[in-house]
């Protein structure tokens, strides 16, 4: 362990203000493999003293008008955006991702959730029906529910954190979060800046701990009627089987096995790099990233060969590193658990065609520790193959020939996931008609990763519960009363 600096110790941050916990676990630098933190190991007594928080504040938040939240929301967006460059720092060091990806999509994307949020809550309308025969008018008001859980995983951390947090509060309900404790800086770094921006203290209360201890008290917890989770489907079963005797409301976005499909009028000149981009992005830890590659038999050999000779060109290095592609990996146990899938599909005679156990990696004396591995690209696996079944959650692609259009849809589908896919054709009538049949929930054709806030977001199958977006995320953090009105 690097002795050469003092560890940064978490706390919990409860009725606005921070509190020690009495234990503590090990956080890691993903890219030099030392402990550098230190992370509240939180469990009942700790949930509970930030349910309680949550509950009291709750009162006075709830009856702000959309209007005043709107501005305390957009007022938090701006302290981070000020400090931008401070959060990718602790982002990229953090979850071992570059600080490029930090700088551009994660921070920015933190921002840009708060802004979303304060103004989409501030046009959603209700309904309104008369029964003119019977002497009635009908209609919905939407109030917020109360205490709200919110579980975000590694991969996107202050990202996905926030993507929650905004549409609760702006909603009018209060939270209580707990980020991954892998990765869980930028989120002590945010409720530095609540209070400045006029949240009231309790709306907002972080516990930092482990899924089992503190992530299980906030499920069973009788006053948490909502759960939003972000994370595995075996954990999200858990969350099913605890939530269920209290009834809670559960949005629940999962794993993915995303196909990307490549039909022969495809332009491989945009296909390609954005091909690249959705398998090895962030190292392959987003659950949009695509690891399964059908490509039609009359370019495969073509895509193929481009496709590896692009791939060999990714840089893998220390994340600090501004013209690094690829940086580390979450930690030694996912990265064992990463290289095991490209083990596993060369003793099944699947070809490795660049990247694990291929290609030499060279890292920087200070990195020679960390979790690195290079984008890794397999080719003719069988369609039953783990790796072609189950989510790797790393810089792992596999590129597999398919014939016609029937029979890719068939495969592409063949998966118990389903939450992205992309197509790749020219030809528009065909996308179409593939989007249509594709059991995804997110379908991007001839592009990835392009999203409008305002559209629904989740996955159907073992990819998850409900949707999230502007009008199902104000629809999930609110209930609804219908009120009849005789005249």
């Amino acid at each position: 362990m690097a002795h050469s600096e003092a560890l940064l110790v978490l706390e919990n941050f409860i009725a606005g203000k921070f509190v020690p916990c009495s234990s503590y676990i090990d956080s890691y630098n993903p890219s030099t493999g030392d402990v550098y933190c230190r992370v509240p190991d939180s469990g009942k007594e700790e949930v509970e003293a930030a349910v309680k928080a949550a509950k009291a504040a709750f009162p006075i938040w709830s009856s702000k008008s959309p209007l005043e939240r709107s501005q305390i929301l957009n007022k938090l967006a701006d302290l981070i955006e000020h400090d931008l460059e401070a959060f990718a720092q602790a982002e990229s060091k953090d979850q071992g991702k570059t600080i490029a990806f930090a700088r551009t999509v994660d921070i920015p994307r933190a921002v840009y959730n708060f802004r979303f949020f304060a103004s989409s809550i501030l046009h959603h309308t209700t309904e309104c029906s008369e029964m003119a025969s019977v002497g009635c008018v009908h209609y919905t008001s939407r109030a917020p529910v109360g205490v709200a859980g919110l579980i975000s995983p590694w991969n996107l951390p202050l990202y996905l954190l926030t993507w929650k947090i905004a549409p609760a509060i702006a909603c009018g309900n209060t939270v209580v979060a707990k980020p991954s404790e892998m990765t869980s800086v930028t989120a002590w770094m945010m409720c530095k800046l609540l209070e400045k921006a006029g949240v009231p203290h309790g709306v907002v209360n972080v516990v930092f701990g482990t899924g089992a201890k503190a992530g299980e008290a906030l499920v069973c917890h009788p006053d948490v009627p909502l759960i939003s989770f972000t994370g595995s489907t075996l954990t999200a079963q858990r969350i099913t089987e605890k939530s269920a005797p209290h009834c809670k409301r559960l949005s629940l976005e999962l794993g993915g096995k995303n196909p990307a499909i490549v039909f022969d009028d495809a332009d491989l000149s945009q296909c390609i790099p954005t091909t690249l981009r959705s398998s090895f992005a962030n190292q392959g830890e987003i659950c949009l990233c695509t690891s399964r590659i059908f490509v039609q038999r009359g370019i495969y050999s073509e895509f193929l060969k481009r496709f590896v000779a692009e791939a060999k060109k990714w840089k893998v290095g220390n994340p600090s590193d501004p013209t690094v592609d690829v940086g580390a990996l979450i930690s030694k146990e996912h990265l064992e658990k990463v290289r095991s899938y490209v083990k596993k599909a060369q003793a099944e005679g699947a070809r490795v065609l660049c990247g694990e156990g291929v290609d030499s990696l060279a890292l920087p004396t200070g990195n020679q520790k960390g979790y690195f591995m290079l984008p890794t690209v397999i080719a003719e696996v069988k369609d039953e193959s783990c790796c072609m079944q189950e989510e790797i959650f790393g810089p792992v692609t596999c590129v597999v020939a398919f014939d016609t259009e029937d029979e890719v849809i068939g495969r592409a589908n063949g998966v118990k996931y389903g939450l992205a896919a992309t197509v790749w054709s020219s030809n528009v009538g065909r996308v179409h008609r593939v989007a249509r049949r594709l059991q995804s929930g997110l379908v991007w054709t001839n592009c990835w990763l392009i999203r409008d806030l305002n559209l629904p977001f989740g996955g159907m199958k073992a990819s998850g519960i409900g949707r999230e977006g502007a009008k199902d995320s104000y629809e999930f953090f609110t209930e609804v009363k219908t009120i009849t009105i005789k005249h």
